[in-house]
């Protein structure tokens, strides 16, 4: 993996075996150098101010310890290389962050419970005279993520082609890598119900794929388009109602499996999944479905996706689209911001508001937001779920050949996710689009 963090003069002090540390050289490199303590030094301060209202408490070598919850159990984040570890945020931003948990600078045995406080807090942990500097010293997104229709497929490709057999590891039965709905958030709260188990996981699956088929419409002779195949279940549900499905897919891994599901299912007549970028798709379609694809778009492409939809859409057609959001004014103010997230997990990757696809539907396409479920709390226990059956299942995932800072990479994505929607910082909604005018001529 190439490092984006503007120090050269690096020591090597981490967890990592030497084959390790040869596969991820910027989590074994900590950076040096003047610039690098100085860094290091502002970046210890400002996370100790930081934290000092947090609900976490943060225990150093030298026994001090700070947070709110100082003199609580839990959650402890346990900082073993406190130097190293400031070092790396001050270099690296949030990149920094989860580097030095890979790398071991920071242990803790409750990893959401201390990432939530700093994600409830994201948009004050940094004093807003400071945060104007942000752009100077943090790494920019590289040119090569941007998703383009060259550079797309490979951004892909980095995530999703890892193998089926890792996401099997982790997925229930229905191989569906998206929020679950454990309840119908119009009649029954989430929170209202005992802890979703692992037993009730795949048929929350089918639950929210099956809603957004109602939502689209989706019935025997609907003509579908699904944007981003994912491991086939839409298609599955899809044409088990008669419906005639194209899918189309930059994932070669998955889309071999889901071909496979669907022959499996003896629908292999009803359903036509491409390796295609969306933008190069032709035909019309009755109804256009799309599960947490928009993520992988990019801000700068929201317009070309959506105005392909209104070109592909018959008249009287719907769109349903999942898409997990965040508040309008952090996606403006992080959407430069390259992260951890992007670095490690999806190169390219973009979440968007209610206001932005309000925005851009309204000044690119003939469509219109009709309907709108937020469903953040359900994605928060999916996710729980998902870290849980990792972590009990470590042992498969070494013997696939991934490491043990891939493990604490993968743990720490699943845990940062978990937060973010517990926190309240990301949601996740089932949206509606339709033309306002029912389908007359334009």
């Amino acid at each position: 993996m190439s490092t984006h963090i503007p120090n050269t003069d690096h020591t090597h002090t981490h967890d990592l075996t030497p084959e390790d540390a040869h596969r991820w050289p910027d989590v074994a490199a900590v950076p040096t150098g003047r610039a690098a303590r100085l860094r290091g030094l502002a970046a210890g301060r400002l996370f100790r101010y930081a934290a000092a209202d947090l609900d976490v408490r943060i225990e150093y070598p030298d026994g001090s310890r700070n947070g709110r919850s100082a003199r609580s159990v839990q959650p402890r984040m346990i900082l073993r290389r406190p130097d190293d570890f400031a070092r790396r945020v001050g270099s690296g931003g949030l990149i920094g962050f989860g580097e030095s948990f890979m790398a071991g600078d920071w242990s803790t045995d409750d990893l959401v419970g201390v990432l939530t406080p700093f994600a409830s807090r994201v948009a004050r942990l940094v004093p807003r005279p400071l945060q104007a500097l942000r752009p100077l010293v943090l790494p920019k997104h590289p040119a090569e993520e941007e998703n383009t229709t060259a550079n797309t497929r490979s951004n892909i490709a980095r995530h999703y082609d890892l193998s089926n057999e890792l996401f099997a590891t982790f997925l229930d039965e229905t191989m569906t890598y998206s929020s679950a709905l454990f309840a119908d958030p119009a009649t029954t709260d989430i929170d209202d119900l005992p802890a979703p188990d692992w037993a009730d996981l795949a048929d929350a699956q089918r639950r929210k794929v099956d809603r957004l088929l109602d939502l689209a419409g989706v019935g025997e002779g609907t003509r579908l388009l699904e944007i981003g195949t994912g491991w086939g279940e839409l298609c599955l549900r899809a044409a088990a109602r008669g419906a005639t499905v194209r899918s189309v897919t930059l994932s070669s891994e998955q889309r071999d499996l889901a071909l496979r599901r669907v022959a499996d299912a003896g629908l292999a007549d009803r359903v036509q999944i491409d390796l295609l970028d969306y933008r190069l798709v032709e035909g019309t379609y009755d109804a256009v479905v799309s599960v947490e694809m928009i993520e992988a778009v990019g801000e700068k492409y929201w317009p070309t996706y959506f105005s392909t939809i209104d070109r592909l859409l018959a008249p009287g057609g719907r769109v349903a689209i999942q898409a997990i959001t965040m508040p309008h004014d952090r996606m403006r103010a992080s959407r430069h911001t390259y992260t951890w997230v992007h670095k490690y997990i999806f190169p390219g990757g973009q979440l968007t508001s209610l206001k932005a696809l309000r925005s851009v539907t309204a000044q690119h396409t003939s469509l219109r937001l009709t309907d709108t479920m937020a469903m953040g709390t359900h994605y928060a226990e999916t996710l729980r779920l998902w870290r849980e059956r990792f972590t009990a299942r470590r042992r498969e995932v070494a013997e696939l050949g991934f490491d043990a800072t891939f493990m604490r990479m993968w743990q720490f994505y699943l845990a940062y996710s978990e937060a973010g929607f517990r926190a309240g910082y990301l949601d996740v909604h089932q949206l509606v689009f339709a033309r306002p005018d029912r389908g007359e001529p334009r």
